[in-house]
């Protein structure tokens, strides 16, 4: 049967990707809706929807229903103000392309409540999916940073929208049972997308069972703020699985990283500060992170399971590392803040941290902390159990 292709034409200005730091003004004009007819709709005969706006803007609140299948066509940002829910089991389709992708903008809320057996799922419209094909999803919220100070803001690398401020528990809404796939996208040739970007984003929102699955940049990514995130799984991310800077300082509870054969970088990209910009506050990332497994399965593997660095700082227990050159790696890269005294002042710890085919175990600069200052609990890691709180939901799992 004929499918509907409903054009939303929620109008403001049009958001370009791109490393400026100036931020887009948003100027309202209309909420029309526009509907036309498609006779090649590719979903089964049920309604396909495009999601992207003229103008890139959604300025009213928004409900997508499972029933109907969505489509992503450029920079589609959610405004201030604005809510848009997802229903279980909802599809979300993006035309090729690094411009697109979905951003929720400061005082704007996502709620996406999937469940094990509807997860809400973001991918490629292509025949032939592959990694790099569109942007993804961004959170953008108004928790701390160090890169600024009190209620100031920096820009995001993608969209140039602004995020961070001074509210701990800023609330962007809900992300459950939501998987990203074939994101990370590099708009302009270099700013770079990840499956998931927190920009600032507060404790008050809730981050559970999320994947991000084949990405040609990061998986998730952190820039700041406090949000907490559970059951948080990466897959064939090309770049880093898991990455923070900018003073992050949430928690991270029951994460699983697969890195195929020759594929990704560092599981754990572990930064206290961007060191683009200067550490404003004299902050330092501080996580707390706890039941974790990484897993390589590359032969010959280079990259680290923990690239620690940027002076970072962070509380990290129950960890299984199979199959990685380097499992932990402390690096005094900026000779200002070194990473290692972290060590000695007990402001970075491992806790019960178990090596399975590790070359080597840990790499500390600066020759004062040695392997037994950083691990206790050599051996008694065991990991997350990704069987249990992944069935259902979840792809490309062992």
């Amino acid at each position: 049967m004929k499918s509907k292709l409903l054009v939303l034409g929620i109008v403001a200005s049009a958001f370009i990707a791109c490393e400026s730091d100036d931020t887009a003004d948003i100027i309202i004009n209309d909420n029309s809706v526009t509907t036309t007819n498609n006779t090649t709709g590719n979903n089964g005969g049920n309604e396909t929807v495009i999601l992207t706006p003229a103008s890139g803007s959604i300025t009213e609140n928004l409900t997508l229903e499972a029933d109907t299948e969505y489509l992503l066509t450029g920079a589609t940002i959610v405004s201030s103000g604005t809510t848009l829910t997802i229903e279980p089991g909802t599809v979300i389709k993006a035309e090729a392309g690094p411009n697109v992708y979905l951003a929720i903008e400061q005082g704007a809320q996502i709620l996406a409540n999937g469940t094990p057996s509807n997860p809400i799922v973001f991918t490629s419209n292509s025949s032939a999916p592959a990694a790099g094909d569109w942007g993804g999803i961004i959170l953008l919220g108004r928790a701390p940073l160090n890169s600024v100070t009190g209620t100031s803001t920096s820009t995001s690398e993608i969209g140039n929208l602004p995020y961070g401020g001074n509210i701990a528990d800023d609330n962007s809404g809900v992300l459950r049972y939501v998987r990203v796939q074939y994101s990370g996208g590099a708009a302009d040739g270099q700013s770079e997308n990840n499956g998931f970007s927190f920009y600032g984003v507060g404790s008050g929102t809730t981050i559970e069972y999320i994947q991000a699955f084949v990405g040609a940049d990061d998986g998730v990514e952190f820039f700041g703020g406090t949000v907490n995130a559970s059951f948080v799984a990466v897959v064939n991310a090309e770049d880093d699985s898991i990455d923070w800077t900018e003073g992050y300082s949430g928690t991270i509870s029951n994460a699983y990283v697969l890195q195929g054969s020759g594929i990704g970088d560092e599981a754990f990209e572990c930064d206290g500060f961007n060191t683009d910009f200067t550490n404003a506050t004299g902050t330092f990332s501080n996580p707390t992170v706890t039941n974790v497994t990484i897993e390589s399965e590359s032969s010959n593997d280079s990259t680290r399971g923990f690239l620690l660095r940027a002076g970072t700082q962070g509380t990290f227990s129950n960890v299984l590392i199979i199959g990685k050159d380097t499992g932990i790696s402390v690096d005094d890269d900026e000779e200002s803040t070194p990473t290692s005294q972290n060590i000695a002042d007990d402001t970075l710890t491992f806790t019960d941290v178990t090596f399975t085919n590790v070359t080597t175990k840990t790499a500390i600069d600066g020759g004062v902390s040695t392997e037994a200052d950083l691990v206790t609990g050599d051996g008694n890691g065991t990991g997350t159990n990704i069987t249990s709180w992944g069935a259902g939901w979840t792809v490309g799992i062992n």
